[in-house]
């Protein structure tokens, strides 16, 4: 009974010093091994791997995977993801697009001359000329191919697909297509409907959305 009471009053005496912050001694003892010990081992993960792989290649299965990343990489070249959000132009609408940028930290050549200062605003319309229009239609509507192609050539426009297959259509009508990756481009000039035209006039590009005529391709 005695050895209860000192164990509950050293129990006690150890919670009260925790909690109220005042320092006690404690001693660590070794007890010994109590039970049968084993050592740790684990597989080599390069190992592991090469024996799958291994695996895979002699049951062809390696192969089938490759087969299969080859040939949607090659589906996703031949037609890349659409661009989400664009449709077609029910009604005609214009808008300027100012590309001037301010300078977040200042710009220098190689031996330290200053190009640009930080703040400063810069348009690069200013310095260089876009001569060929671009011009963004839905790959898939044969009306709005029809439509760009007959008012716009290799030497005066860009024709950008928003969607379907630039390389199908490259090769059926012997011309340069594009396509708007992750629509970078059309986003960045705010077009939402197609037929789109961007050209430059001055120190901005001039940015237009088309309604096509039924019967009027041209």
């Amino acid at each position: 009974m005695k050895k209860i009471l000192a164990g509950v009053a050293a129990a006690a005496i150890l919670v009260t010093g925790v909690a109220f912050g005042i320092p006690v001694r404690t001693e660590a003892r070794d007890y010994g091994q109590t039970g049968q010990a084993f050592p740790v081992i684990e597989p080599d993960l390069l190992a592991t791997i090469e024996t799958r792989l291994k695996r895979a290649e002699a049951s062809g299965e390696l192969a089938r995977t490759n087969e299969m990343f080859v040939k949607r990489a090659e589906a996703k070249v031949r037609r890349p993801t659409p661009v989400g959000g664009i449709t077609p132009a029910r009604e005609s609408r214009e808008w300027d697009f100012d590309p001037t940028v301010q300078v977040e930290h200042d710009v220098r050549d190689q031996k330290g001359n200053l190009i640009a200062a930080a703040g400063q605003r810069i348009n690069p319309l200013d310095f260089v000329a876009v001569r060929q229009d671009l011009v963004f239609i839905d790959g898939d509507d044969v009306a709005q191919i029809a439509w760009a192609t007959a008012r716009y050539t290799d030497l005066n426009a860009k024709i950008i697909f928003v969607s379907g297959s630039p390389i199908e259509a490259m090769t059926s009508r012997k011309r340069r297509f594009y396509f708007d990756q992750e629509g970078k481009l059309s986003s960045r000039f705010g077009i939402e409907h197609t037929p789109a035209v961007v050209h430059q006039t001055g120190r901005v590009m001039r940015v237009s959305e088309h309604v096509l005529r039924k019967g009027r391709p041209g």
